[in-house]
């Protein structure tokens, strides 16, 4: 969109190409319109509460009924540097009256609380787009932080957007001029009086935020009423000013979801909740043992709040420790896991080998982050694929699921566990930051829906010996899984030896022979080469005369939701494309290779430098294309869309 439009009115026009929308009178004269979407970004200083405005925006969004995507951005320190590029915090938020996918590319509007957060996100914004901006902010010092000689609400740098100039510091202190606060004390809600704004502006819920602030302050009773007043003047500014003449709404999307109770998730707390319904369906009680690491520390809080599930959690000394205890839970019988990031598993990776030779069950959950070393804390990327499926010495395979969306996370943890619990196997779960902290509408799910996880320790002899006795052997093996025996420490006769040097086949005994290293290498291969799992589903739409497309795009992952709407919107302008989603990457699905097969072109766009299409040109002998992004952040639609496009017509 490049032309320039001059009120809010043309401005959702300009950038909400092609949705629904009607018009009509709102109160006190006001024009209401009705948009099919819209796109928000808060953006502000690191300490300006951009995350919480935007999880409560989100939270009233999802009440109203609309499908939504979210994409929070933040720095990796604690307290970046005020004021500057590098500390700038945002929250983007998509939501619609139809399914969508993404968080989107672009922001229809961009609500800017300083200068800094407005030259971070400004080349996000496309021409016509809204800006509000504090206008307080754009003072001499802050403006020369960011390198701005002057004022851009000045010197008709923005004169293709829709500014909107508010003094959000000053109309914050005017008002909770009566709780007697200090300056530096009512400045802190001017995050909120922003969200009062925004929620009038597209029609949300209040409710629910001001029943939250008076939560979250229960115990400064003056600064909770101070945030609800912040709030609400917010929204008064919005009713009465001129400045906004157009507010919009949002319809709920009534045919996006089937029936049933939803919630806004993020992918770390449905990933938690996915490993506490696992235990209660395996009827074991639930271990973490783990070390805090951006960006997998919520998944460590949020399961310390379940003790009433039987869940225990340890939050150990450093990674190793970590995965150390929970590896000596998963032998104590309980279903044991671990979080980390990538630099967490190279920490981990003798332990995972320990537990490929136990043969034990383990959740090693690793929510993926920019590399190498500590690399990009707070940002996304799908660059440990190859880590988890061979950062290890010797032969020691481990089988891999990676979640697609933040509310997939709950049924991956689910796949996750079966696998575990069944193959007697440690399992990779891949998520990444871009899942983990995203969120979307989830349908809670009903018990009875659920898989039944329950396993059969063993509780006796298995095996007859030479001379007649039944003795225990805990390598010997069930014949369909190829898993061994799982028993219980302390049960009586069902001794046996643990530890890392290779096994004799059957008696667990310390075995240097040849032959039998060379068949148990073999057979823990083949124990996870032989795990089952579905067939991949290939979205393949046939024209009239029934043909297909000859082009397939192959993703893993969080690149789904980018991948999906790029499909759809080359197809939507008369193209055939084909698309497949992997769950399983190690082992692969049978059919994957047939499915390759069929198609002249394979695209495998990744958050790397093309780790997947690696394993898929090496195992199948197919030409791979890659299309590959480290940037720290998720893949845009239209730009996998232009990618797609080039391709089919290559």
């Amino acid at each position: 969109m490049t032309s320039q439009v001059s009120s809010p009115a043309e401005q959702a026009d300009a950038a909400l190409v092609g949705g629904q929308r009607s018009s009509g009178s709102g109160g006190e004269g006001k024009e209401v319109r009705r948009l099919d979407r819209v796109i928000i970004r808060f953006a502000g200083d690191s300490g300006d509460g951009m995350q919480l405005t935007g999880d409560r925006f989100t939270s009233e969004t999802a009440s109203f009924g609309n499908d939504l995507s979210t994409l929070p951005n933040f720095p990796a320190e604690i307290r970046a540097p005020a004021g500057t590029l590098p500390g700038v915090s945002s929250f983007q938020l998509h939501f619609a009256d139809h399914d969508i996918l993404t968080p989107g590319d672009a922001p229809n509007v961009l609500v800017a609380m300083n200068p800094a957060a407005l030259k971070a996100n400004l080349a996000d914004v496309p021409r016509g787009a809204e800006i509000i901006v504090n206008t307080d902010e754009f003072t001499k010092r802050p403006m020369a932080k960011v390198g701005y000689d002057t004022s851009p609400l000045e010197d008709g740098s923005l004169s293709a957007y829709n500014v909107h100039p508010v003094p959000l510091t000053t109309l914050t202190i005017e008002a909770l001029k009566d709780f007697g606060l200090s300056r530096k004390e009512a400045e802190r809600s001017k995050n909120m009086f922003a969200l009062g704004l925004l929620s009038w502006m597209y029609h949300r819920p209040t409710e629910g935020t001001e029943k939250f602030l008076r939560a979250k302050f229960a115990k400064k009773p003056d600064i909770a009423e101070a945030n609800v007043t912040a709030f609400r003047a917010g929204w008064n500014f919005g009713e009465t000013t001129e400045d906004f003449a157009v507010s919009y709404e949002v319809a709920p999307a009534t045919k996006a979801f089937p029936t049933g109770t939803y919630r806004n998730i993020s992918g770390n707390l449905a990933l938690s909740y996915g490993l506490v319904a696992a235990s209660q369906q395996a009827d074991l009680p639930l271990y973490l043992g783990s070390y805090p690491i951006t960006p997998a520390s919520d998944i460590l809080h949020e399961l310390s709040k379940h003790k009433n599930f039987g869940v225990r959690t340890f939050q150990a000394e450093d990674e190793i420790a970590g995965i150390g205890a929970a590896l000596g839970a998963a032998f104590g019988g309980s279903l044991a896991v671990t979080t980390t990031s990538g630099p967490g598993v190279a920490l981990k990776s003798e332990t995972i080998g320990l537990a490929v030779s136990l043969e034990l069950p383990l959740l090693i959950v690793d929510i993926q982050r920019g590399g190498p070393s500590t690399g990009l804390p707070t940002k996304t990327e799908q660059a440990d694929l190859l880590q988890a499926m061979y950062g290890r010495n010797g032969e020691a395979p481990v089988p891999i699921v990676a979640p697609k969306t933040p509310a997939d996370c709950f049924d991956a943890a689910l796949e996750a566990a079966r696998i575990a619990l069944t193959y007697r196997t440690p399992v990779f779960l891949l998520s990444d930051g871009y899942l983990a902290n995203g969120s979307e509408p989830w349908r809670i799910p009903e018990v009875t829906e659920l898989p039944d996880l329950r396993v059969q320790f063993a509780s006796g002899p298995n095996h007859v010996a030479v001379d007649g006795t039944e003795v225990f052997w805990p390598y010997k093996r069930d014949e369909h899984t190829l898993a061994r025996p799982w028993a219980v420490p302390g049960t009586p006769g069902l001794e046996h030896r643990i530890g890392g040097i290779e096994k004799q086949d059957g008696t667990g005994n310390i075995s240097y022979d040849p032959a039998n290293h060379d068949f148990m290498v073999r057979t823990r291969q083949a124990k996870v080469d032989g795990i089952e799992v579905p067939d991949i589903e290939v979205d393949d739409p046939t024209d009239d005369g029934g043909r297909g497309a000859g082009t397939l795009v192959v993703g893993w992952g969080s690149t789904y939701g980018p991948i999906t709407a790029a499909v759809r919107r080359v197809r939507g302008a008369g193209e055939r494309i084909a698309q497949a989603h992997l769950r399983h990457l190690n082992p692969f699905p049978r059919n994957l290779g047939e499915v390759l097969a069929r198609y002249d072109k394979v695209i495998v766009p990744e958050m790397n430098l093309g780790q997947l299409a690696t394993l898929l040109r090496a195992k199948y002998l197919v030409d791979a294309r890659s299309h590959t992004q480290v940037s720290g952040m998720p893949f845009k639609a239209e730009q996998l869309a232009e990618v797609f496009k080039e391709a089919i017509n290559d």
